[in-house]
């Protein structure tokens, strides 16, 4: 990922250094597991872990000649080591480093993404609070609808999190698992309870059966949680730039002292990191895309999925870490003009209340179809001639018939409408 989207301490977790000294980890876990077992002396035990380390650049230098990156870690570590470099990687294939490494790396990264989860959940459980009862138009097609609250809005998100640290958690364990079971994971070299002792040490679970390689199904799960996650993230990011809108501005993007807008219009204020982060969304969904590609490979494993993992596991964890950081700020300083939600809820000229009244009708004994019919008739005037609905109701005889004025005003109450938002916050504790 380009470094304008990538955040220090993810960054710092793909790093070369890091990847190797993962790879180090497993290495050094195999050698006390075989010296557990009595397959490597003691002292060779001691030696390897006083002495075994890596130079980045070393091995770059390698493998510019051995065209094999494992091969050129193993070198560069051999050469701190020395002599007792041969107990490294014994019975081990390159696979049985490189998967159950990457295993510790994803579920490091996912680790520091569920970190971030849950920051942004508590700031929206902060903003839900705070905007309980700040009282907007509920829209369902972008048309008027029925009141909700801002805050209800916003504890819909928190549920939405809720379930996305679920699912991540599930991914978690699903990549948690290593296999040191050798050239096509039968065992043939490697004693299979060295991959026991290797995943106990490394947090890891054996795998109950391994090809070459752990199966890529487990990644495209990760992945597509990833994904899943960034889709949650663009709707957050769309219904807000849908609210920043001129003719509705009922929330808006924080916009900075000395931020520029447009090269052109000095007026502008754009929501243009809720539209990066719909951007984003999409690199996910494609990355996601490429590890079920990945899942399909020729018998006991060929490369053609090696590849495309050094780019799509780095980069989704990476863009999804930026996303969630960039929104938190962006919920956090988020600009929320109730007044507005007001002046916006008068544009109906009190429609919303349809459901109210069409309901009180059912009541006092008409038909659903009759009822509907004299409510929608007067709602369609109301639409093409604005003028209020209630007092359009008012004049009508044949709705007048079944109510009383003071009944038909209290069917125009807002606090009907809020009724049950107290119950919603106590499922979440508020």
């Amino acid at each position: 990922m380009i470094d304008r989207y990538t955040l220090p301490e993810m960054k710092n977790i793909w790093s070369l250094d890091n990847k190797f000294r993962k790879w180090l980890d497993v290495e050094l876990a195999a050698c006390e597991a075989l010296a557990e077992l009595g397959e490597i002396p003691e002292t060779a035990l001691r030696n390897i872990k006083e002495k075994a380390n890596f130079d980045v650049q070393r091995i770059e230098e390698i493998e510019a000649v051995t065209n094999h990156d494992v091969i050129a870690f193993l070198t560069c570590v051999g050469e701190y080591v020395g002599e007792d470099a041969r107990y490294i990687h014994l019975g081990l294939t390159s696979s049985d480093v490189v998967d159950t490494a990457l295993a510790l790396l994803m579920k490091e990264a996912a680790g520091h993404i569920m970190e971030r989860l849950v920051t942004l959940r508590r700031t929206l459980l902060d903003r839900a609070g705070e905007h309980r009862y700040t009282v907007m138009m509920g829209r369902t097609h972008g048309v008027h609808a029925e009141p909700i609250t801002f805050g209800l809005k916003m504890l819909l998100w928190v549920a939405e999190v809720d379930r996305h640290m679920e699912r991540l958690a599930r991914a978690i364990e699903t990549v948690s698992v290593g296999k040191i079971s050798g050239a096509v994971g039968t065992y043939a070299n490697i004693d299979p309870r060295v991959e026991e002792l290797v995943c106990a040490r490394l947090g890891l679970k054996p795998a109950l059966v391994s090809t070459q390689i752990l199966q890529r199904d487990r990644h495209a799960e990760y992945l597509t949680t990833l994904a899943v996650i960034g889709s949650s993230l663009e709707k957050f990011a769309v219904e807000l730039r849908c609210l920043q809108r001129t003719e509705v501005l009922e929330a808006e993007e924080y916009f900075a002292r000395g931020q520029k807008g447009s090269s052109a219009m000095p007026h502008k204020r754009n929501p243009i990191t809720l539209e990066r982060i719909t951007g984003l969304a999409r690199l996910l969904r494609g990355n996601a895309l490429v590890a079920m590609e990945n899942v399909a490979l020729w018998h006991e494993r060929d490369i053609s999925h090696s590849s495309v993992e050094r780019v799509i596991i780095p980069d989704s964890t990476i863009t999804l870490d930026y996303m969630l950081y960039k929104f938190n700020q962006i919920m956090t300083n988020l600009l929320v003009y109730p007044e507005n939600m007001q002046r916006n809820m008068g544009l109906s000229h009190g429609l919303f209340f349809s459901q109210r009244v069409l309901l009180a009708l059912v009541e006092k004994g008409l038909s659903r179809e009759r009822a509907y019919e004299l409510v929608q008739r007067n709602a369609m005037q109301s639409w093409s001639t604005r003028q209020d609905f209630q007092q359009l109701l008012a004049a009508d005889q044949e709705v007048m018939q079944y109510l009383t004025a003071g009944e038909l005003d209290e069917l125009f109450r807002y606090d009907y409408h809020l009724r049950h938002i107290d119950t919603i916050f106590a499922r979440f504790g508020l």
